[in-house]
């Protein structure tokens, strides 16, 4: 099981962090206090599901966040490897991001959000010391803290990392509220005027063979294909984890079916990450 401490001061990036992680298949928990770090590890590696753990832990853990140092050493005990991500940033920035979401620090308002930030650095110097890597984010964005992650974790390239979710649907049912592109193949001749396939759908090989028959299908698919390859890095860039396609024809059956299923499989052996579903078989 590979698990990830995340901390670091506030403000610096760890919320963002771990939605980046999560996305990317972790296990995440935020806010977890230390003292059942060891519990979590042990429960989650018992569980077959769970083999990538993600931790938010830091000073909005109040008076139990003392015991990190203990915990740590459980760990290390243990023989639990772990690694901790230590988010960072220069005061100035800290200040002028609380300044802009208009939060109040974990430490508290009563004194000036300069000498707070002080002090709750002074107090997470030995967490510091101890973190595998410390990501300083005073002058990157949102976008490139989400890459670096990729690049450390995402097991591979970053461009591969976005999840596609090609469905089918039938217009006369409605185009799905979720869908980001949506594609409308009822070009195609469609297979439900042939009395033999009218009962059938798009996952039987005589609806398959039929769509396939016509030049006009292969041509879709290459065209939406080379589209898809050369938008995707681009929705990756902008931060971008999931984008779902839709493909639809008149009532969902036959031909959106087939050409669904060929673009996910399509995306699939180009090493993207892909799933489809069919909306509107029964």
């Amino acid at each position: 099981m590979q698990l990830l401490i995340v901390t670091g001061l506030s403000g610096a990036g760890k919320t963002t962090a771990l939605k980046s992680l999560e996305d990317m298949g972790f296990y995440c928990v935020d806010n977890l206090p230390p003292v059942l770090v060891p519990q979590m590890a042990k429960l989650c590696d018992e569980t077959e599901s769970i083999d990538r753990v993600a931790l938010g832990i830091d000073i909005r853990g109040g008076v139990f966040f003392s015991g990190i140092d203990k915990t740590l050493k459980e760990l290390d005990e243990r023989r639990i490897p772990y690694e901790i991500l230590f988010y960072d940033a220069a005061d100035e920035e800290l200040i002028r991001r609380y300044k802009e979401t208009r939060r109040a620090h974990p430490l508290g308002d009563d004194g000036m959000l300069g000498e707070i930030i002080r002090k709750e650095r002074q107090m997470l110097v030995s967490l510091k010391a101890r973190a595998t890597r410390v990501i300083d984010t005073t002058s990157m964005l949102t976008r490139h803290s989400r890459e670096m992650l990729l690049r450390l974790y995402g097991g591979g390239d970053i461009d591969k990392s976005l999840h596609v979710s090609v469905v089918s649907f039938g217009f006369k049912r409605g185009i799905p509220q979720e869908a980001d592109l949506v594609f409308d193949v009822r070009f195609i001749p469609n297979p439900f005027y042939d009395s033999t396939m009218r009962g059938m759908n798009g996952l039987d090989k005589p609806v398959r063979d039929f769509v396939f028959s016509y030049e006009e299908s292969h041509e879709f698919m290459q065209k939406t294909l080379d589209m898809l390859c050369y938008l995707i890095p681009r929705y990756v860039s902008e931060g971008k984890a999931r984008l779902v396609v839709g493909i639809g024809c008149t009532g969902g059956q036959h031909r959106s079916v087939v050409l669904a299923e060929a673009l996910a499989t399509a995306l699939h052996e180009k090493g993207f990450h892909t799933s489809v579903t069919h909306r509107d078989l029964p």
